[in-house]
């Protein structure tokens, strides 16, 4: 009984060696300078679309039982179009579109990250999240920079903590994860 509990141990380890390892090389990390900045604003296709559905079902439900068909038909795309409307306001946010010169290719890239400017040397993360980080100055001055393990480290533990807050089921993993992935993340 102890060797196959040893082998699921084993089994675990290696498991999860090979995700570390295929996370390791999934996110690539490199060095440029910002060479353009822009606010753009983001929809959020899905959120108007939820609100259109649950206004018309809002509508409808305002139609009354007694009331005719009709009149529960014109409430309910009433409140499809009062639902649609708040849904696209309140999904459109703001966010910031950085162009960033890596080895003489330009990257765009979108994030709510602010504070960052022309200029400025960032580390690109690019994997199955993307990542904007102030970096070193010297990390922009030497051609073809290459990521250390700090700088691998550092993107993996953004990317761990971008995955919890997408997996957080409560409020409070939800406002823990976010304060953990802004630590991490927007440095």
């Amino acid at each position: 009984m102890k060797l196959r509990d040893n082998r699921f141990a084993f089994a675990a380890v290696l498991a999860g060696s090979l995700l570390a390892m295929q996370a390791h090389a999934q996110t690539s990390v490199s060095f440029g300078r910002i060479t353009a900045v822009r606010q753009v604003e983001v929809q959020d296709d899905g959120a108007r679309a939820a609100g259109t559905l649950v206004g018309g079902a809002l509508g409808v439900a305002s139609g009354g039982s007694g009331r005719s068909g009709s009149n529960r038909a014109l409430r309910g795309i009433g409140g499809a179009t009062v639902g649609n409307r708040m849904a696209g306001a309140m999904s459109r946010s703001t966010a910031f579109e950085y162009t960033v010169l890596i080895e003489g290719a330009s990257t765009r890239i979108v994030t709510d990250q602010a504070g960052m400017r022309v200029g400025d040397c960032v580390a690109l993360e690019r994997g199955s999240f993307n990542n904007l980080r102030l970096a070193p100055e010297e990390r922009c001055d030497v051609a073809g920079a290459t990521a250390s393990a700090a700088d691998q480290q550092e993107s993996d533990a953004c990317t761990a903590a971008k995955q919890q807050l997408i997996d957080a089921s409560t409020d409070a993993d939800f406002d823990r994860a976010e304060r953990r992935m802004r630590l991490l993340c927007d440095h």
